[in-house]
């Protein structure tokens, strides 16, 4: 891959003018949504491939003040096609858009007014609710209604004390099952589930102040007692620029530990399209020169030559269109991400704008069974010139144009610098481009919902709920569960911090530094072996615990027992209770094993004596791990061997 120059991979954020804001939106562990009485339950399966199929189109219309927003016409030139699973368990007619949304969730509301009091906010006089245009089609409706509840709040910070700008109570939008074919198919159980957002100002300077702040927000929500746990419950979106550039938004990050490594690429991302932009200008390269180049069809230059991408193409009809770029070569190889170059920026704004597959240019050539051969004959067709890139698309003739009319526009604007616009966060921690950002033409009242007044009686509801601050709800888990501080400090920064609390007060007779360990220690051992706990719901969790607290089972015996209910050997109360009841050994038992152990080990024993120890456990365990807590195996294991090394002594 031919590259003009390396962007650097160790950036000194500060000299750069680093600058980063937090979009946290988390949902609230309401009984029913905010604009309706329907559950705030994620459907089954089995519920959704029954639930009925309602097929829509949406469209961009001007706001109330005479515009249309840019993010929304861009989703309309997609010309896509919804289709909404409506489970009749988890939506209404409210969802589908064909009943006026009720009154707002008040249950959510103090919720959210909670929150809002433990980041120090300042809570509105009246709540109003307002239309986002959203037309991507994750709102049946073209809008999301959301409230702005609080402002002006803050966080304090190891780097310093970040704002708190505004929170907002809003509805989550539809679930996204399936794309394909310019068809989207969305379940409507998740729309409408009550959705905190809380932005945060461009105050974070470093990557790892972004992930601290998200953490303390989040552990702060949780402490409420009243937001949902699970993937998919919360997400944060990032705010970021560095200096001359403008702001980026970068949507959907879902796990906490990738913020950092987000913003760190997309530092190294700006850092490189600006590098871009200075070589251009040092090129001479002209904005006017690269909108201006033909788009020429090259299929003939092609059609004999033994890329298989290209000859399958052709075989269903395709063409091949190409288009220079005067004075890129080099460019399009540079990697601003990794594995990600900026000809994968050409790409990202090509299958977005025009639905292709992908593209190929210059800079990555000869490969893709192109030879240099026809590279050059490509170039003397387009007139490509030593400091000329080229880009290639193979589709069919009018989406290969637009995506060329496309890549031609953003090569434009590198030569300016950066872009404006909305970025998706990729699992590796890098970024692609989504769509233009939206402005302030999609917000506009939404005139089916009155306003609240935040009352007393309201904000006396809302006292009830503020949390604890982290130190103090540490101070409470030592003290009244007599956990280490260590692992008191695992457990508050756990999801399980919540369902901890209930297990303990349900289930009498369990020890609560059994059941913290097991949602801190052990599901990270289960993980790194491949049992992911997360997938179980709370209702299992009480059914295992049950069955701990009735057999006074160890941690050793209930790590056994989640692996088999995670690969699903194990479903219900009475499953693992008859389980253990057919395996769980006798104490006469475990005395046989190990004293017949003990007696293939005797040369061991009578060599290392006490240190014998250890190797006995490890054979003892291997044969009764699941079956029988370490702790009793331990002490009948101890005992044996001092009776044995007193007989001899």
């Amino acid at each position: 891959m031919k590259a003009a120059f390396e962007v650097p991979k160790e950036i000194d954020y500060r000299t750069i003018g680093l600058r980063v804001g937090l979009e946290i939106h988390q949902q609230l562990d309401t009984k029913t949504k905010l604009f309706c009485n329907c559950p705030t339950r994620i459907v089954s399966e089995e519920e959704l491939k029954a639930a009925p199929r309602i097929v829509r189109y949406l469209r961009a219309t001007k706001s109330e003040l005479g515009e249309v927003d840019a993010a929304a016409a861009f989703e309309q030139l997609r010309g896509r096609t919804f289709v909404y699973l409506a489970p009749p368990s988890a939506c209404c007619l409210v969802e589908l858009d064909e009943e006026p949304p009720h009154e707002l969730n008040k249950e959510a509301l103090i919720i959210a007014l909670a929150i809002a009091k433990a980041l120090n906010a300042k809570i509105v006089d009246e709540v109003h609710v307002m239309r986002k245009i959203v037309i991507d089609g994750s709102n049946t409706t073209g809008f999301q209604r959301t409230a702005i509840i609080a402002y002006d709040g803050y966080i304090d910070d190891e780097e310093g004390r970040v704002r708190i700008a505004t929170i907002s109570l809003e509805e989550d939008a539809a679930r996204k099952i399936e794309e394909r074919d310019n068809v989207v198919i969305y379940s409507l159980d998740r729309m409408g589930i009550p959705l905190i957002e809380i932005s945060t100002g461009p105050d974070m300077k470093t990557p790892e102040q972004v992930k601290r702040v998200a953490e303390r927000i989040g552990l702060l929500m949780r402490l409420t007692g009243k937001v949902k746990r699970g993937i998919g419950t919360i997400r944060q979106d990032i705010n970021l620029s560095i200096e001359g550039s403008p702001k980026i938004e970068i949507k959907g990050v879902q796990r906490l530990e990738l913020l950092p490594k987000v913003v760190e690429n997309e530092v190294r991302r700006l850092v490189g399209l600006k590098m871009i932009a200075e070589e251009l200008k040092r090129r001479g390269a002209s904005e006017h020169e690269v909108l201006s180049q033909p788009i020429v069809d090259v299929t003939d230059v092609l059609k004999d030559c033994q890329s298989k991408l290209i000859q399958n193409a052709l075989k269903r009809g395709a063409r091949v269109l190409a288009v220079k770029l005067p004075k890129f070569d080099g460019l399009l190889g540079v990697e601003l991400q990794p594995n990600r170059r900026f000809g994968t920026e050409l790409a990202d704004y090509a299958k977005q704008w025009a639905g292709v597959k992908g593209l190929i240019h210059s800079d990555e050539l000869p490969s893709y069974g192109i030879t240099e051969d026809y590279v050059e004959k490509l170039k003397n067709v387009l007139g490509v010139g030593p400091l000329d890139a080229f880009v290639l698309i193979v589709d069919e003739e009018h989406r290969a144009r637009r995506a060329l009319e496309v890549v031609k526009q953003r090569a434009a604007m590198a030569i300016t610098g950066i872009p404006r616009e909305t970025r998706a966060a990729n699992e590796d921690g890098t970024t692609r481009y989504m769509r233009p950002q939206p402005g302030a033409a999609r917000m506009y009242p939404e005139t089916d919902v009155p306003p609240i007044k935040i009352d007393d009686a309201i904000l006396r509801e809302v006292e009830k709920l503020v949390p604890p601050t982290p130190e103090e709800k540490l101070e409470s888990l030592i003290r009244n569960y007599g956990l280490s501080k260590d692992l008191a400090l695992q457990l508050l920064h756990s999801e399980y911090l919540k369902l901890f609390e209930e297990i303990v007060a349900r289930h009498r007779g369990l020890d609560p530094r059994i059941v913290a360990s097991v949602f801190t220690t052990i599901a990270g051992e289960l993980k790194k072996e491949g049992f992911d706990i997360s997938i179980l719901n709370d209702d299992t969790f009480h059914a295992l615990f049950n069955v701990v607290a009735k057999y006074s089972l160890g941690k050793d015996v209930v790590k056994e027992l989640l692996k088999m209910i995670v690969r699903g050997e194990l479903r219900t109360l009475n499953e693992i209770e008859e389980y253990i009841q057919r395996s769980m050994m006798s104490l006469d038992e475990v005395r046989e094993i190990v004293s017949s152990i003990m007696d293939e080990l005797s040369n061991i024993i009578a060599q290392k004596r006490e240190r014998a120890f250890s190797t006995i456990m490890g054979k003892v365990m291997a044969r009764l791990r699941g079956r029988v807590d370490g702790k009793i195996v331990a002490q009948i294991v101890r005992e044996e061997l001092e009776r044995r090394l007193k007989s001899v002594s």
